[in-house]
């Protein structure tokens, strides 16, 4: 079921793309804002766009998020120059001190108390980085993905020692191309091996993490916790990726009209960029 997902996503040619629903929701969602697409990614480049289906779905939040002025930011100078201006606030969640835009952290508490009114838990996946997330610890996660995936494809000769060494040495924006590549060739880079590795980690500069409006939870798989977070705007916006949850500070109701897709997967309920 992976392998097909991954291949029509990979493929989505930019004419596809721009008759999606979601394209024509987000050039609206920018335009609210004052920004085109064309300076916020490159729909051109397979690989941008690529990105762009996949985590796009934070540009399309309330006029309280400050969205990243580009899909992908190169390096952690864009990144904390953005952070600065989405004013990150810090809150403690069970003595873990966790940052984010202020209105996706007064949401966030908002369902916190909820729950612990109803008598369950809502507290973070994984410590500080469950809510923000340099640029550096972007890289590294992708490593943690991309160097246990060549050493795997490796051993079942799939690949060659040139092959894997070559695609080490890349800087992270030609290594991320050179993933998908021999993603297209069912050498998949996800933890287990057998889906996209951009439905385990995001690409180094893309995660919704570094924008300030992403938040795992460690009880992810409670339906109560999920739908508390609903009703305070925060969804699952990246397939696959089980504990991540975007604030986009919307009604559920009102996702559709935003271009995003409901998918049952995992018996969870994901909303997607409706690009497919």
């Amino acid at each position: 079921m992976h392998d097909n997902i991954d291949a029509s996503r990979t493929d989505t040619s930019a004419d596809r793309f721009t008759s999606s629903p979601f394209f024509a929701a987000l050039t609206r969602a920018l335009a609210r804002r004052g920004m085109r697409l064309e300076d916020v990614c490159d729909i051109n480049n397979p690989v941008a766009r690529r990105l762009l289906a996949e985590y796009g779905a934070m540009f399309l939040a309330a006029d309280d998020v400050l969205v990243p002025p580009v899909c992908v930011f190169r390096g952690e100078a864009e990144v904390a120059e953005f952070q600065a201006r989405a004013r990150a606030q810090a809150g403690l969640i069970d003595d873990v001190t966790i940052e984010l835009q202020p209105a996706a952290l007064a949401a966030l508490v908002a369902a916190r108390v909820e729950a612990q009114a109803a008598g369950f838990r809502l507290t973070p996946r994984g410590g500080a980085e469950a809510a923000r997330r340099s640029y550096a610890d972007t890289v590294r996660l992708w490593a943690s993905r991309v160097e246990p995936a060549l050493e795997h494809w490796l051993a079942q000769e799939r690949l060659t020692t040139n092959e894997a060494a070559e695609v080490c040495a890349l800087a992270p924006p030609a290594q991320v191309a050179a993933i998908l590549a021999l993603e297209a060739r069912g050498l998949f880079c996800s933890k287990d091996f057998s889906k996209s590795i951009l439905y385990s980690v995001a690409a180094p500069g893309a995660s919704q993490h570094l924008a300030l409006v992403a938040f795992d939870v460690a009880e992810f798989t409670n339906p109560s916790v999920r739908a508390t977070l609903a009703r305070h705007g925060w969804f699952q916006t990246v397939r696959s990726d089980l504990p991540h949850f975007t604030f986009l500070g919307a009604r559920e109701q009102d996702l559709p009209d935003l271009g995003l897709e409901r998918v049952g997967e995992h018996g969870q309920t994901f909303w997607l960029p409706a690009v497919s």
